[in-house]
């Protein structure tokens, strides 16, 4: 919600008669507060979208060329 954007208040017989509105204004952006009476008992406001892990390092990763080389520093033990 942007800081600017002051909540809804709606009364629960209200919100139930303008659900789906009260749904887009939430996907929006918008914070709606749900009262009985004066009372708030509940707030309506959108979930961020988890962020998909599949690719998300994409390009931040890299294999050297000579990755499967043989390193300097081990001898091949295996040969008598």
């Amino acid at each position: 919600m942007l800081a600017s954007e002051p909540s809804l208040k709606i009364d629960i017989s209200e919100a139930q008669i303008q659900l789906l509105h009260l749904l887009d204004l939430a996907i929006a952006g918008q914070e709606i507060v749900i009262t009985q009476g004066d009372q708030p008992v509940a707030r309506l406001v959108s979930i961020a979208p988890k962020r998909s892990l599949f690719g998300s390092d994409k390009g931040k990763i890299f294999m050297s060329d000579d990755f499967d080389a043989p390193l300097p520093e081990f001898h091949d033990i295996s040969i008598n």
